[in-house]
């Protein structure tokens, strides 16, 4: 098995493999985001993956979505999932939660047996309590923000909540997040404004989305992940 990670293993060292390996990462949410991640993960040698998300995968999402493609619409995003990381890495554990995460539900996830958390949903609430969650059982959270509306996937970056710019989602969230008295929270945002979103017929707003923004952000939390996990600073 170790042969498919030798290139990863020659990069950053037998011991911080052996870290991956040992470490047990819930991904919250498996849209363009959150499966791109996950993904990631499980090629990256995450010995076990907690998958979190209560959708099934509709034609809509096959723009963009890793797991989402004309065989899996219908299926749970969480089962789509485990079927593709399994078929990459067969050792991996995984355990999956086909439901949607909420405050009201919060209780039912052990925080504290993760060793990192991935917030890859779209409420605001929700992602608020899983904040919230990992932050009282002292477990590193990374968080998306606002991936829908852009073209540009060279501007995600890496930084504490407090100091992201020109994302109405991370505005938002700080803001609440101050009002809990929660600092510290590192998230993934874009520095490009966001296009105008469409509106649907009875003048709602839909978010837009095309296939290589949402991935560019998966990637960018899967990166992080790995190098908090192993200790990797940039030089």
């Amino acid at each position: 098995m170790k042969e498919q990670f030798q290139r990863e293993i020659s990069l950053i060292g037998e011991e911080s493999f052996e870290k991956l390996q040992n470490s047990r990462v819930a991904v919250f949410g498996l849209g363009g985001v959150g499966g791109n991640c996950a993904e990631a993960l499980a090629r990256a040698g995450i010995g076990a993956l907690d998958l979190i998300d209560g959708d099934k995968v509709a034609k809509s999402n096959i723009n963009r979505q890793l797991f989402a493609t004309h065989s899996t619409v219908g299926m749970y995003k969480t089962e789509a999932a485990k079927a593709r990381l399994l078929d990459i890495n067969p050792a991996l554990e995984i355990t999956v939660h086909s439901r949607f995460f909420s405050p009201e539900n919060a209780a039912e996830f052990d925080f504290s047996a993760y060793d990192y958390v991935v917030d890859a949903i779209d409420d605001v609430k929700g992602k608020l309590a899983i904040v919230a969650s990992a932050k009282e059982a002292g477990v590193p959270v990374i968080c998306a923000m606002g991936a829908g509306n852009k073209m540009d996937p060279t501007a995600f970056r890496i930084a504490d909540i407090e100091k992201t710019q020109m994302c109405p989602l991370a505005k938002v969230m700080r803001v609440a997040l101050r009002k809990q008295g929660i600092r510290g929270v590192k998230v993934v945002y874009s520095e490009e404004p966001p296009a105008k979103p469409a509106l649907s017929a009875d003048g709602k707003a839909v978010p837009t989305s095309i296939s290589f923004v949402p991935p560019a952000m998966g990637l960018c939390l899967a990166g992080a992940v790995v190098s908090d996990l192993i200790g990797f600073k940039k030089r």
